[in-house]
């Protein structure tokens, strides 16, 4: 091999050290520094990597243990912040598994086989720097006990949760993303009173019969599609300023379980109320820009419910109407709606 040659090969080998600290840079470039990296994972963090995982050096705090047929907890690193270990057939959790862990900021346990029963009561008890913990695709039955307070993002979603308490969730004040969506949950009381820097909650496809109390004044998105709530509360959204998306499709709405100008508030952007069982336009803001109504029973279209007032100045700032599926066409359409809904591109009926 020509001298020229072996410097520019020698010189590509280095290029991965180049990396910045992004923990899931690694995931692209680990397969291709193995090779070169392998035999310096223990010397040159510390603490030895478990066989089954890779301890990048170029990252020496994250550990991807992810997708390797994982059965049981691996041995973890004191150093390690970002660990992976999802799409595994992880079945437990006892108290040991993490008790040498105390640093972690991330931790990934998605996709697993983990039951209430195997997750012991104190096993985040000592992690007070974790912010974001992914439960999702698991079997369990309960929120764990004792989340640390510093939580951010908690994903615990597609899980067979079927009720959320007060203690669930307490003192999370931290806490801005909350997926709890596809379980079984029928009730959850006043477990959101103390989220007071909550601005997304999901608790799509479960079985609540009624709008959580004590919603989070912070709210930005709110998603309860695929419930079996047929009526709100009245002014459940008046205290909510920062509520900018609003989706309530498949779940048992009427006219009569909706109180008079429910979604007529500023602010609100996104309105989803489709599949349901409506019979007339709720009103709305002038300021929503889209409404999905789409499947319902809607025999009229008011033109009321987007403009009391029709000026220069006093207008819909609609976009999107979705109507189809109702019991209206197009000719129901009163001519004097143009004005109403000047800014409209789309109104599918």
């Amino acid at each position: 091999m020509k001298p020229r040659l072996e410097v520019v090969l020698f010189l590509c080998a280095l290029l991965p050290l180049s990396y910045g600290q992004d923990p899931l840079g690694w995931l692209f470039h680990r397969h291709f520094q193995e090779q070169y990296y392998g035999s310096l994972q223990a010397n040159s963090t510390g603490d030895t990597c478990p066989d089954e995982c890779d301890c990048p050096p170029t990252f020496p705090v994250a550990m991807y243990c992810d997708g390797r047929g994982l059965t049981a907890m691996p041995s973890i690193p004191s150093r390690i912040k970002y660990l992976y270990l999802q799409n595994n057939a992880i079945t437990a959790l006892p108290e040991s598994a993490l008790s040498n862990a105390t640093n972690l900021v991330w931790l990934f346990l998605h996709h697993n086989q983990l039951t209430s029963d195997a997750v012991d009561q104190k096993i985040f008890l000592k992690l007070e720097g974790l912010e974001r913990l992914y439960l999702q695709h698991n079997n369990l039955s309960s929120i764990p006990p004792s989340l640390p307070r510093s939580l951010r993002d908690l994903r615990i979603n597609n899980n067979k949760i079927e009720k959320v308490t007060p203690a669930d969730l307490q003192g999370m004040d931290n806490l801005t993303l909350l997926h709890l969506h596809d379980n079984a949950i029928t009730e959850m009381g006043t477990s959101l009173k103390g989220l007071r820097s909550l601005t997304l909650l999901d608790i799509s496809g479960n079985k609540l019969t009624k709008i959580p109390d004590d919603l989070p004044e912070h709210l930005h998105q709110f998603y309860l599609e695929s419930n079996s709530i047929n009526s709100l509360p009245e002014g459940f959204l008046s205290g909510l300023a920062q509520l900018q998306y609003v989706r309530m499709a498949h779940n048992q709405l009427t006219d009569k379980g909706i109180p008079p100008n429910t979604f007529n508030v500023t602010g609100l952007v996104e309105l989803d109320l489709s599949y349901n069982k409506l019979e007339r336009i709720p009103p709305v803001s002038t300021t929503l820009k889209h409404l999905y109504l789409q499947a319902n029973q809607i025999k009229e279209f008011t033109v009321g419910s987007f403009c009391t007032v029709v000026d220069v100045t006093n207008f819909s700032k609609l976009q999107t109407l979705r109507l189809e599926g109702n019991e209206i066409s197009r000719e129901d359409i009163p001519s004097e709606s143009a004005l109403c809904l000047r800014q409209a591109f789309s109104i599918d009926v």
